[in-house]
């Protein structure tokens, strides 16, 4: 998953951001950021001479980053602890962007009060040590690619943790949900043939359905107005449950740093330069010179480049319920989009 994202690919609407997300790193959402829904935007207007070059190349980085966040992650797990890593990635990437906006804004701008740096902490909570932290787990079985088309369910458990919470939903949007759960139901398959432990793929289910709960509760408390000051409280709260449950898993103790893969040290900086900062920068400015609409996209094409890269790189298998669960899923949540916004 990306780092947190401070828009929905889902839903105009506030309550709904995706992954990214993380996830992503996630990412992730769906994506790696902030979750936080109050400086969400409905997107710019499109400029008379039409859309220019850095918005396409902002784009870009967002396809490709945050879909390749699931392979780093794949790489990262090899050789480091999951958690542990988890912890060391939010942990450095809170630092960087907090000593970023000081230095830009100074350190008044971090100032943020009470109530919003216990909800910023929870929703950091849910969606780093439960969403993302829940899918590095997974991936030390789970193939990045398949991962990342099941975190893409992210925002059809939205539109059903929404209507928990009250929002009525249509009927085409609630179509397009079942149409995304048939589509997990197949991507469960190699789970079920022995191909790809069920444990594993669970795992990301629960984490899927966590990022989401996140999200939407993001919508619904008082988050910081702004969403980098917001994106540091919450990794500062990913990289300490990280590090808790890392001690809990006797991470620590295990780890020897002699021991990890240059592969694995240079996913894990991939993850906090690039996912964490560079997509989340990508996709704040993106939010606020280009049509949501077009923003939303990176929901759709970053499953695409999780699975390209986790069959070029890692030579992860395309069987057939990973290809049509994977059209189904992607499908399902392009159906959400499009009535939801």
């Amino acid at each position: 998953m990306s780092a947190p994202s401070p828009q929905t690919p889902a839903d105009a609407d506030p309550d709904c951001p995706a992954p990214g997300a993380p996830p992503s790193d996630a990412p992730s959402a769906p994506a790696p950021a902030s979750a936080s829904a109050s400086a969400s935007t409905a997107g710019a207007a499109v400029p008379p001479g039409g859309l220019g070059a850095a918005v396409w190349a902002a784009l870009g980085v967002v396809y490709v980053v945050w879909g390749s966040t699931y392979l780093a992650i794949r790489v990262v797990v090899e050789t480091m602890p999951p958690l542990l890593s988890g912890a060391l990635r939010f942990g450095a990437a809170a630092l960087l962007l907090g000593a970023g906006l000081a230095v830009r804004q100074g350190w008044r701008a971090l100032r943020v009060t009470w109530p919003q740096f216990g909800s910023a902490f929870l929703v950091g909570a849910l969606l780093l040590v439960g969403g993302n932290g829940l899918v590095v787990l997974a991936e030390r079985t789970v193939p990045s690619g398949l991962a990342a088309l099941m975190v893409a369910s992210v925002p059809l458990w939205v539109v059903l943790l929404r209507r928990v919470f009250g929002v009525r939903t249509g009927g085409t949007t609630l179509a397009g949900v079942l149409l995304g759960l048939v589509g997990l139901v197949v991507l469960t398959a190699p789970g079920l043939t022995g191909e790809v432990g069920l444990s594993g793929l669970l795992l990301v289910v629960v984490a899927a359905v966590v990022w989401a709960l996140g999200s939407v509760l993001a919508g619904r408390l008082p988050m910081p107005a702004d969403p980098f000051v917001a994106s540091v409280y919450e990794m500062l709260a990913g990289a300490l449950g990280a590090l808790a449950l890392s001690f809990v898993r006797g991470e620590p103790g295990r780890f020897d740093p002699g021991a990890v893969s240059t592969g694995s040290w240079a996913g894990l900086v991939y993850l906090v330069l690039f996912g964490s900062i560079v997509a989340f920068t990508s996709y704040a400015w993106l939010l606020q010179r280009a049509p949501l609409t077009l923003v939303a996209t990176y929901a759709y094409v970053n499953p695409v480049v999780a699975v390209f890269l986790g069959w070029l790189f890692l030579s992860e298998a395309l069987t057939w319920p990973i290809m049509l669960g994977g059209a189904i899923v992607v499908g399902g949540v392009f159906l959400v989009a499009r009535n939801e916004r």
